[in-house]
């Protein structure tokens, strides 16, 4: 993750115009993915192990648009503050990131022990299990995040003269390593969890197709099993594509800057990288609401029930939608 350069006295219209966009899509992203924890709330059919992290996921993009957009904007402008606090500034954003991939992976883990082992699934997995791993999925978020506040940043290498007092402007690639940003970040925290999970789904996609192409062996609850499975696959798959195709431009802007020392990135293109992996928090939604029934189901209801609440304001409105008795395994 990489910001642009400090705004200068007079803002220029990209400037303007940058922070209009980013002010929009941290509104979508809040409002979206609230609906997506509201819809989890409501509907105790949805609360399984593959939607506690669905929900760890919407809370990190929900971060997204209450703290990361706007800290953005901020380190955008280039404000003057101490260097350790802006560099703790720009740790939170990649803390929001972090927990976002790890979040991502936990997903792809769950619905391989789903398909691999599906009789020992409910055993082995729990909810418990599924509250623990998405604590550790923070926590690990936290730790990787905050590297450069240990060490790890430009505060030896251009400011070593400065006293713990002096101010900076504060910018993303002022106190952020690059080396850090290519190598620790990107390498080691993107790149190779999003390996994993892209491996991940291709073996669940070979799995289902091996029971699926074995038709005449099965039995019908088991391929209608199976091919529930298929359709919730495809639609975590599809999260995981976008996070990649919004977040690699960024990226590979911030390889380019280490790599090529004297290549400059237009400001537009950066703002560009920055737009897409920030839009991607309010894409998630959607995908639920278009992918999944029992979540699209629960979104209508919601709906339904708030514009009865406006209509008779005078009636008590249910607390909770009606109880549903399908199983949540194959209706997601």
């Amino acid at each position: 993750m990489s910001s642009s350069p400090g705004i200068k006295p007079a803002w220029e219209h990209v400037d303007v115009m940058y922070i209009s966009i980013e002010a929009a899509i941290a509104v979508a992203s809040v409002l979206g993915n609230v609906l997506v924890v509201l819809v989890v709330c409501v509907n105790p059919a949805l609360r399984n192990t593959t939607f506690s992290f669905i929900v760890s996921l919407a809370v990190a993009d929900i971060a997204v648009g209450v703290l990361v957009i706007p800290l953005a904007i901020i380190i955008s402008l280039g404000f003057n503050t101490q260097f350790y606090t802006c560099l703790f500034l720009s740790c939170l954003l990649l803390v929001i990131t972090q927990s976002s991939i790890l979040s991502l992976l936990a997903i792809a883990i769950d619905r391989y022990l789903r398909i691999r082992i599906p009789t020992r699934y409910s055993t082995i997995v729990t909810q418990g299990r599924a509250y623990v791993a998405v604590c550790l999925c923070w926590i690990l978020s936290f730790l990787s995040g905050l590297v450069p506040m240990i060490g790890w940043n430009k505060h030896e290498i251009k400011h070593g003269n400065l006293s713990r007092s002096s101010e900076i402007v504060c910018e993303f690639t002022t106190v952020m390593s690059m080396d850090y940003m290519v190598y620790f970040n990107f390498f080691g925290l993107v790149v190779v969890p999003l390996t994993m999970m892209i491996i991940l789904y291709g073996e669940i996609f070979r799995v289902i197709r091996g029971h699926l192409n074995r038709r005449a062996e099965a039995t019908c609850n088991g391929d209608k099993y199976y091919r529930k499975e298929l359709k919730v696959a495809k639609s975590l798959a599809l999260v995981v594509f976008l996070f990649i195709l919004c977040w690699m431009p960024v990226h590979i802007m911030n390889c380019i800057s280490w790599f090529c020392k004297t290549c400059k990135i237009p400001k537009m293109t950066m703002y560009v990288g920055i737009f897409m992996s920030h839009v991607n928090s309010a894409l998630n939604p959607l995908v639920y609401a278009f992918r999944m029934k029992r979540f699209r189901e629960t979104l209508i209801q919601i709906s339904r029930r708030c514009m009865c609440c406006k209509a008779r304001q005078s009636t008590p409105c249910p607390s909770s939608l009606p109880p549903t008795t399908e199983k949540v395994a194959v209706n997601l």
